[in-house]
């Protein structure tokens, strides 16, 4: 039988390689996914996944089922790292040898199954998602941008992190993919 998630978090506090290696196994291709389409230049991506993964090495002991799922906790933790890659960029333009030659294709089911999970969304949620999660706007870059209070921002940003999560975490059964109609979320009071 498979160790959990939870018992490969426990025995990587303990020191345990291997089930840091199984955990790169089931969770490296979600974070390759989420880095190349924040980054989008290979180096960095590899490099936040691997800091990504270190990071999570040296900080498992603190880890809290309670508060999230392995899952949500080492895409936290890769979306933080990746974050910083985007504010430690220089702010120059790209030469036009970057612009005109080809990069690897993104992996079309990553691609889809994080999509779909946007898609379930409804506005504002979705907009503050693709700003803050793919274009690495800061919460008061949102402020600035939407002209929604902070609390606002934080509010819908973690009503839609749960939304994606109960939809990434939910199975489909094959027969419902094909009839059902995603929600497009719900009205929201301004706060």
């Amino acid at each position: 039988m498979e160790d959990t998630d939870e018992v490969l978090m426990a025995r990587m506090a303990g020191g345990d390689e291997a089930a840091l290696a199984e955990l790169h196994r089931r969770y490296a291709p979600y974070l390759y996914g989420l880095g190349r389409r924040m980054l989008r230049q290979q180096d960095d991506v590899e490099t936040c996944v691997q800091d990504a993964f270190f990071n999570a090495w040296k900080a498992a002991g603190r880890f809290d089922p309670s508060r999230a799922s392995v899952k949500t906790w080492l895409v936290t933790i890769a979306h933080n790292r990746m974050l910083q890659a985007l504010r430690d960029r220089p702010d120059t333009g790209l030469d036009l040898e970057e612009w005109d030659s080809p990069t690897s294709a993104p992996d079309r089911i990553e691609q889809v199954i994080a999509q779909r999970a946007v898609d379930i969304l409804g506005e504002p949620e979705r907009t503050l998602v693709v700003l803050a999660f793919y274009k690495g706007y800061s919460h008061t870059e949102l402020t600035e941008q939407t002209g929604l209070p902070l609390g606002s921002i934080k509010t819908y940003l973690r009503r839609a992190l749960a939304q994606m999560r109960l939809h990434l975490e939910t199975p489909i059964a094959p027969s419902a993919t094909s009839s059902s109609n995603p929600s497009k979320g719900g009205q929201h009071d301004a706060e």
